[in-house]
């Protein structure tokens, strides 16, 4: 089949730019904006053989839903994150599956050191402070530092060396959790999460989400990073233990925390929007035109590469090509 012939469904929102690098290749259907999409999928159900995925838009892909399409052989996500397709079945049945790594990798160590300053050093605060026109009435009070801390990476990915490299910059100490040690990396390495969480003040977590990760920043975590310590969470909300960290909150166990990611987004636990000392961001670790336009072109050329026979760009781990069928 010719790769203009080719259909491509789409299960949640994207960006325009996919659409239109899409289009001249594809005939791209919309499940997200199907009048009903139990007739889309039965109409597709014989001959579709890609998708597009995000993480946000549509329920976990998993291997009920993409065993109705018998001839399915690649689902291209949009972000670095895929714990919203089960991409373990995907490999197994001789699906493709496709992230966006790389080109996201410097915005989000970027963000990532923008949230740990402005949760440690209280910035959002002090430009409320300013704008309630309290400056007016005295100085806004003395902050934590940054100067007297040691950042503990939960994960030390492409994403953690990134961030680890820019920590280097400011002559903050760094040490590391992950399943094992990384090669040619210098910080020190714990086999323990909760024991790295009492030898750090602040946890900065970069891991993937996913059953393997649920809930790994425990009350116990918690309790062990202490209460100057601060949580930084830039992976997926499913990672943290969000009850316990906001009992870990509100009991000053912890001193505080900055999110970028939630376990219902978008909705936020009130708990955490009522709380000052807590700096939350809404999932913009990779938002900006630049970052989102490569990883938007990367989606369409994991495509593109897989119509024309040859192999796919970014293809993940547990999904790899060629297809074990």
């Amino acid at each position: 089949m010719s790769a203009d012939a080719m259909e491509v469904l789409e299960l949640g929102p994207m960006m325009p730019l996919i659409g239109e690098g899409l289009a001249p290749h594809f005939r791209v259907h919309q499940l997200w904006q199907a009048p009903d999409r139990d007739a889309l999928i039965a109409e597709l159900k014989p001959r579709l053989r890609a998708m597009t995925a995000i993480h946000a838009g549509h329920p976990y892909v998993d291997g009920v839903f993409m065993a109705q399409f018998p001839k399915l052989e690649i689902i291209a996500s949009f972000g670095v994150g895929y714990d919203h397709v089960d991409a373990a079945w995907a490999g197994r049945h001789g699906i493709v599956v496709t992230n966006t790594p790389d080109v996201l990798t410097e915005e989000v160590a970027d963000t990532a050191l923008g949230l740990l300053i402005a949760t440690v050093r209280e910035l959002p605060q002090a430009e409320r402070y300013l704008r309630a026109g309290k400056w007016l009435e005295g100085h806004y009070p003395l902050s934590p530092t940054l100067r007297d801390r040691t950042v503990g990476m939960v994960g030390l990915g492409r994403i953690g060396k990134a961030i680890a490299r820019r920590l280097d910059a400011f002559a903050i100490p760094v040490v590391y959790f992950s399943r094992h040690p990384q090669p040619n990396v210098s910080y020190r390495y714990f086999a323990s999460l909760v024991e790295m969480a009492r030898a750090a003040d602040v946890l900065m977590v970069v891991v993937p989400g996913g059953a393997d990760t649920a809930m790994l920043i425990n009350a116990t975590v918690l309790d062990a990073l202490g209460p100057r310590g601060i949580l930084i969470n830039m992976a997926r909300g499913s990672v943290v233990d969000e009850p316990a960290l906001i009992a870990a909150l509100r009991d000053r166990r912890i001193r505080s925390a900055g999110l970028d990611v939630y376990p219902d987004e978008p909705r936020v636990a009130p708990e955490l929007i009522a709380m000052d000392q807590v700096v939350l961001l809404p999932h913009v670790g990779s938002a900006s035109v630049y970052t989102r336009s490569a990883m938007g072109r990367l989606v369409v050329d994991n495509l593109i590469a897989w119509a024309a026979g040859e192999a796919p760009l970014t293809p993940v781990p547990q999904a790899p090509w060629p297809p074990q069928r």
